[in-house]
């Protein structure tokens, strides 16, 4: 989908973004007011909350005694922080209108930025619309998801809509069933399954030139969700064969391997390539923490070029992903992508030296600031590459791999041509989000309150 034409901002679009702004003024200086009465029972909470993060942190990097002395530590600071949530004498009527100011700035936010579904709905009619396909083709996963591809019926569902539906079988590779239903005819190809497969099967179709069909089949469906599908009507997703618009949108890759939400390296690629760990996540997580961030811990050998153009040599995460997510856990829409289809991948990496930068990392991301801490490092770029002595493990759309160095990310700029049925939203949450105390937001609201073009 091109982007939207620039255009001013109606009347009541400029209404409502000062309407906002000024929301925002009020409940942001009546919390101020409330915190000066009562700052030394604030300052209580935040240091209670401060030591359970910090706790909490040697809780899952020590064993034996450390660990239970840092779990007692945890329920001591958990009982102070309560405690001074007490004496802070919390009137609930000031809190009550906080949250509905900032209930009002969100809402006229979201007008003045067109930011809602009878907007979204108006841009996405632009999309090209699409002919009836010949020899449409879905191929299933019917194990993938707990089985919702068996449970919904989706064989029977398929052919009664004259799609050709391919059942993957075990023992079967999945990209050969692929390529064999484009060499007999398929002119849109589509996949009912995790996200992993998707990968795999809007790669053959990318490569034929293809039109695409993602059928949330899977588990977590984030391919699905990012696209704008209602990961809950499994069934109504196959509307997108007849009934649908199309849209272009980015694919990526790691040493040729196609993926379509994220790859992750350092200490969850770890985790996630102990065989227990698709059983037992939290207690494989927690017996190998220690070993990957106590004091004898071996640094990770990822080096790779940071965003200043310095050479690093070592982090404790990085996410390469298929442009980049809302990583700040306010106002909704974190964990999704605004769009798909900029030509970039998002990077992010966290360097952790000791305990300390742990405990202030942890602290910082239970606030929601975790872009704050002194290790992190956020950019775009359409090439990312990392270097190593050895195979590095990683994590490719959930599925645990093991690559050879140097592993190569790129992006591919509108590689994929979709469709989506037309009664779906087509934006992600990320897309249909405000995040009011964000400065790219209030700057954003300035603006359509001054009149000027919006894109």
């Amino acid at each position: 989908m091109t982007p939207g034409e620039a255009k001013h901002p109606t009347a009541g679009e400029r209404l409502s973004a000062v309407a906002a702004l000024l929301a925002l003024i009020a409940a942001a200086g009546l919390a101020l007011v409330g915190i000066a009465v009562h700052l030394l029972a604030i300052l209580a909470v935040t240091v209670g909350l401060l030591i359970c993060v910090a706790a909490g942190w040697y809780a899952v990097s020590r064993r034996g005694p450390a660990r239970v002395i840092s779990l007692l530590v945890v329920l001591a600071a958990l009982g102070g922080t309560i405690a001074g949530l007490f004496f802070a004498h919390i009137r609930w009527p000031l809190v009550l209108l906080i949250a509905v100011l900032a209930g009002v700035s969100v809402v006229t936010a979201r007008y003045a930025l067109r930011r809602t579904d009878q907007a979204l709905r108006a841009d996405s009619s632009r999309l090209a619309r699409i002919r009836r396909p010949e020899h449409p083709v879905l191929i299933m996963n019917p194990k993938s998801g707990g089985g919702k591809a068996e449970r919904f019926r989706l064989a029977t569902e398929c052919r009664a809509r004259g799609i050709e539906p391919v059942l993957l079988e075990p023992g079967d590779d999945l990209r050969e069933l692929a390529e064999d239903a484009v060499r007999r005819g398929a002119d849109v190809l589509g996949m009912a399954g995790g996200d992993g497969s998707q990968a795999l099967v809007a790669s053959v179709a990318a490569r034929a030139g293809l039109d695409y069909v993602c059928v949330p089949a899977g588990t977590r469906n984030h391919f699905a969700l990012d696209l704008g599908l209602d990961r809950a009507d499994v069934v109504g997703a196959l509307d997108a064969y007849t009934d649908g618009l199309e849209r272009f949108i980015d694919l990526a890759e790691v040493n040729g391997r196609t993926f379509v939400n994220n790859a992750s390296l350092g200490l969850y690629a770890q985790v996630v390539q102990a065989p227990e760990y698709r059983d037992a996540k939290l207690r494989t997580a927690a017996a190998m923490l220690p070993d990957l961030l106590g004091p004898g811990a071996q640094p990770l050998d990822l080096c790779f070029t940071g965003p200043d153009g310095a050479e690093q040599h070592t982090a404790h995460l990085i996410l390469v992903s298929n442009n980049p997510y809302q990583l700040v856990p306010t106002g909704g829409g974190v964990g999704t992508r605004e769009r798909i289809d900029r030509g970039v991948l998002g990077l992010v990496a966290v360097t952790i030296t000791d305990a300390a930068q742990a405990s202030a990392f942890m602290a910082l991301q239970a606030a929601g600031q975790a872009r704050r801490f002194s290790g992190w490092a956020e950019w775009t770029a359409a090439r990312f590459e990392i270097r190593s002595a050895g195979p590095v493990a990683a994590g490719v759309d959930g599925e645990a791999l093991i690559l050879d160095p140097p592993l190569v990310f790129t992006s591919r700029p509108g590689a994929l041509r979709v469709r989506l049925p037309r009664r779906t939203l087509r934006r992600s949450p990320a897309a249909r989000t405000v995040q009011v105390l964000s400065a790219s937001t209030v700057a954003g609201l300035a603006r359509v309150a001054a009149g000027a073009m919006q894109g």
